[in-house]
This record gives C-alpha cells, structure tokens and sequence, in this order.
C-alpha cells in the first residue's frame, strides 16, 4: 500500500552547493527541482498529501543574506509554480506564521492559494516560518480564545485546531541530507509516522530516491500500538 500522505524536510541544500564550490544559495536555487520532482512522482502515483518544510522558524537565525535570498526564491517559486499546480489540478497550501512575511510575499501566498483552491488531484502544503511548538501553541491559544474549558480538550478537539488539521497525519516522513532528527516539523501529527532518512542531499533527490522511502514504507507493520497477532485478520 502507498502511503497517503507523505512529510519532507528537505535538508542538504547547503551542503550540496558547498560540495560543489559554489554558494549556500545555489543549493537553494537547485532544490527548487527537486520539490518539481517530488510533486510529479506524488502526483503520478495519486498520492493525495505532500508536505514540505521549506523554512522553520528557526531558520531566520542565518546569515542575513541567506534569509533574503531564502524570501526572494520563495516570492518567485509561488508566483511560477502556482499556475504550474493548477494547470496540474494540484491545490496549493502554505502553513505557519505568515504575519512573519512582508506583504507582498503574503499578496503571492494568498492569490496562489485562492487560484488553486478547487483542485483535487493532490494537496501540496509548504510549511514556511512554521515549528511544531507553534503550532501547538496557536491551536491551544484559539480554543482558549473560543472558551474551550480544559476539561473539554480532547486529543481530537485539539487537532482539529492544528494548522494541518485539513488533511490526515503524515503516513511517511522523509528527511534528506543525512542528519536524524526531525527538527520542530509536525511534532503533534507524526506520533505514529513511519521515518525514513538519508543520505541524500535534498538537491539529488529523485523519483529513484522516494522509490527507496516508499518501498522502506511498505516493508514496515504499522501496528499503532496493538500487537502483530491482533492485525492478523481471521479467516
């Protein structure tokens, strides 16, 4: 069975253009690519959810330079790949503390998301300015907000306030680029998603490359808790 949402942090930008004598931006730049790549795979094989984080809330603690570039290359791939997914049927969302962004970036945000809105072949979330303590935090502080009293939150109560809560938890998470962490992403919905990592730095990664996570996927029991024997079905 395929998974049916996939999550990926897309790690090793930088050290792919370091490998290569060339500046940190230019694996940035070259991993634009590979998202393109990822999402056709996706696509093809109707996988309905893929998730990329793109840029952690933490991330505004690099060279200052890097941060613009990071924005400017965020402007211009939404701007591009916006009519590229709707041409695709593919509904665009991005996730995370977008008050952190200048408005012409939320402008762009905004009108790719409107233009994609109606699409059904697949839903591609980009988590930008985005960290799993956030968005925790946000969905605690909006029940308080709606007076919800505390002995009123459930587990499914208050995933239902979590930026993600319009699609199902990630079956697979992805990380490429070799470290073994998962970096603030998602910590509330991959409780019982299947990780996979490699070495890979994101720039490299290819339809070759999700063939290993998938099929990685695909060798596991997922048992959610219960024991081997209780998944075995009966005659």
């Amino acid at each position: 069975m395929l998974p049916q949402h996939i999550a990926i942090v897309m790690d090793g930008n930088g050290r792919w253009a370091k490998k290569r004598f060339l500046p940190r931006v230019a694996g940035h730049a070259k991993g634009v690519e590979a998202v393109r790549r990822t999402i056709e795979a996706c696509l093809a094989w109707k996988i309905p959810y893929l998730t990329v984080f793109a840029f952690s809330s933490e991330n505004w603690r690099r060279p200052a330079e890097e941060v613009s570039f990071l924005m400017d290359l965020f402007l211009s791939t939404v701007r591009k790949e916006a009519v590229r997914l709707h041409r695709h049927n593919i509904r665009l969302r991005v996730i995370g503390d977008l008050e952190g962004f200048n408005q012409t970036l939320r402008e762009a945000i905004r009108q790719a998301e409107e233009l994609t809105a109606g699409n059904t072949a697949m839903t591609f979330t980009v988590c930008a300015n985005y960290g799993g303590q956030w968005d925790i935090l946000q969905a605690a502080k909006s029940m308080m907000r709606d007076g919800i009293a505390g002995e009123e939150v459930t587990k499914e109560r208050l995933s239902s306030y979590l930026a993600l809560s319009y699609m199902p938890d990630p079956d697979l998470f992805i990380r490429t680029g070799g470290e073994k962490r998962i970096s603030n992403f998602l910590l509330w919905q991959l409780a019982y998603t299947e990780l996979y990592f490699t070495e890979t730095f994101w720039p490299d990664f290819n339809q070759a490359e999700l063939e290993k996570a998938v099929a990685c996927f695909q060798s596991r029991e997922r048992r959610f808790g219960q024991t081997s024997e209780q998944l075995v079905k009966p005659c």
